[in-house]
């Protein structure tokens, strides 16, 4: 069970998930610091580490919309959250599961900041509310690499597995 850290509402960029001003830094492990960059008290949030991990990011129709920045998954990866939104634009999806970060596509999800959500096999469940909410299941070639840390941990593990 996760508690809902943030809400954004529909066509949130990359832009605004990993501001371009940002972009000379790649490094997954310095990614994470710019994640929201240009709102300050959700940026110190997450660099004062004042979320849990497998916390809650609640977003509207295509969330990660824009330009296809490996950089805007990457930086939430890095705080381990996931990312419930009623749609997700089909590049920042891809990215997110190259990278291991969970995602959830929701159409119906209602949550606030702080809710507490629990996410089973198929639905997706507002405890704070008492509601559920169907998901859009990923295939299970996609859920592997998602299991697995990413493509790049996927792959790895493939290898290894037929030595």
């Amino acid at each position: 069970m996760g508690k809902v850290i943030y809400k954004v509402e529909n066509d949130i960029s990359t832009d605004v998930i990993y501001p371009g001003r940002f972009m000379a830094t790649v490094l997954p492990t310095e990614t994470p610091m710019f994640a929201f960059a240009d709102d300050k008290d959700f940026n110190k949030k997450l660099r004062t580490e004042e979320i849990e991990p497998e916390s809650i990011i609640i977003g509207g129709d295509n969330f990660g919309c824009g330009s296809s920045r490996e950089q805007a998954a990457s930086c939430l990866k890095g705080y381990d959250v996931i990312v419930v939104a009623k749609g997700i634009a089909r590049i920042f999806m891809q990215n997110a599961i190259n990278l291991g970060l969970r995602t959830v596509v929701c159409p119906d999800i209602e949550a606030d900041e702080g809710d507490e959500i629990e996410i089973d096999d198929t639905m997706v469940h507002n405890r704070t509310t008492g509601k559920s909410y169907s998901y859009e299941p990923i295939s299970p070639a996609r859920a592997s690499i998602v299991d697995a840390g990413g493509l790049i941990a996927y792959a790895r593990q493939k290898l290894l597995d037929q030595n």
